[in-house]
């Protein structure tokens, strides 16, 4: 199958930076969108950013100008860079591929990083 693993988490003051990255590893033969989620205590989980295999980029309004996402293809990677962060930036960052594996083409999440903006 298909493992996420994200790595890049951690506490930052506001205005900071962090830089989150997702690295897709197993069965795979192509991977077509790669997005980023978080999930703020008792909100509902949200897109934040995605990249589709072709280049294309979407955004949240709210992170619009201070986010940048990308990825390297050749890895399996997709990065977050995070830049002006805000308390409001605080939640749990997902991970999220859209894979075609040897068997089958299906959704992937990683385990979830801690992003706590405060000062």
């Amino acid at each position: 199958q298909v493992q996420l693993v994200e790595s890049g988490g951690g506490l930052v003051q506001p205005g900071g930076s962090l830089r989150l990255s997702c690295a897709a590893s197993g069965s795979i033969r192509n991977i077509y969108t790669m997005g980023w989620y978080r999930q703020a205590p008792g909100k509902q989980r949200e897109l934040v950013a995605a990249t589709m295999s072709g280049g294309t980029t979407n955004y949240v309004d709210s992170v619009k100008g201070r986010f940048t996402i990308s990825r390297d293809n050749a890895k399996n990677t997709v990065y977050l860079q995070m830049n002006s962060l805000k308390p409001e930036d605080t939640a749990v960052y997902y991970c999220k591929a859209v894979v075609h594996t040897t068997g089958s083409l299906g959704d992937y999440w990683g385990q979830g990083t801690q992003v706590t903006v405060s000062s």
